[in-house]
């Protein structure tokens, strides 16, 4: 099931207590900062890739410790020791929309791509080169894009005592949680989710993002029935209108920016309060 269950959140916040923190550490492990994925609309190069692997005439999936081809070899500049990480362009097959802005906000922000390892290679020929799966963040398969190893900067934790779940508006550009890691609508902290914030709006790496939501909105979530907490018998009036305009904002929580495109940010949820929805907004610290 695509969106995580509410009795799976529920454990995990009886368990983490009132808010879900963030790791002890100072900063995302290297499984956040080399699987988390990303979305851009910058070209990603595609002329190299994973031909296929040991033992392929059962196996159409490799993992850690499995023998892959690559398209490259010493003809091409490849030797052994290089490292290389892996990814592939992925689509959310359900295409089921959680908020009314979705579809249009995910296609500006551009195409997903998914990390699924890290290879180093253990022998060359001249056009093709072997190399061993040395961390596997998912499954490698056939055709998956193959780049060299570049190190991604890994930003430092904030201490949870700042956290302030009544901030004022920052006042700095707003977007919106639009999709989650392998295309999850909700999520809390310890989960990637992709926001439509990028370098274009001034968001940068290490950047902490607020997440909220507006109270007395009348497009509620995919989850409940539109306009139920208006309609449905037993939820009482009040004489006035009270909207996102004169009602305060709940926050939910903040994540840290991991990577950033043009159009999107990679954001690794930090502290939560409660689950995390697609379809929540965001602001800039």
């Amino acid at each position: 099931m695509r969106a995580k269950s509410f009795f799976a959140i529920l454990v995990l916040a009886v368990l983490a207590g009132p808010a879900l923190a963030q790791q002890a550490s100072t900063g995302p492990v290297p499984a956040d900062i080399y699987c988390s994925g990303t979305v851009t609309t910058e070209a990603v190069p595609t002329d190299t890739y994973v031909i296929t692997g040991e033992q392929s005439n059962y196996k159409v999936t490799f993992q850690q410790g499995d023998l892959v081809y690559i398209n490259r070899g010493s003809g091409q500049g490849v030797k052994v020791g290089d490292e290389f990480l892996v990814s592939r362009h992925v689509k959310d097959l359900l295409k089921f929309k959680w908020f009314s802005q979705q579809p249009w906000l995910l296609r500006a922000m551009g195409k997903v791509w998914e990390d699924q390892g890290r290879l180093r290679v253990v022998h060359v020929d001249a056009n093709v080169s072997t190399a061993e799966i040395v961390y596997s963040c998912s499954y490698m398969q056939r055709g998956d894009i193959v780049q060299p190893a570049l190190e991604r900067p890994v930003p430092q934790y904030k201490q949870v005592s700042e956290f302030n779940r009544f901030a004022p508006v920052s006042g700095r550009p707003v977007g919106m949680v639009v999709t989650m890691k392998e295309f999850f609508q909700a999520g809390g902290a310890g989960d990637v989710v992709y926001v439509n914030l990028g370098n274009s709006q001034g968001v940068k790496v290490g950047d902490y993002l607020r997440i909220f939501r507006y109270q007395g909105i009348q497009n509620e979530s995919a989850y409940q029935t539109w306009r139920q907490s208006f309609r449905v018998y037993g939820f009482g009036s009040v004489p006035l209108s009270y909207n996102w305009e004169n009602v305060p904002r709940e926050i939910i929580g903040e994540g840290i920016v991991l990577r950033v495109t043009p159009n999107a940010a990679t954001v690794l949820v930090t502290l939560s309060l409660r689950e995390v929805f697609a379809g929540d907004y965001v602001e800039i610290e």
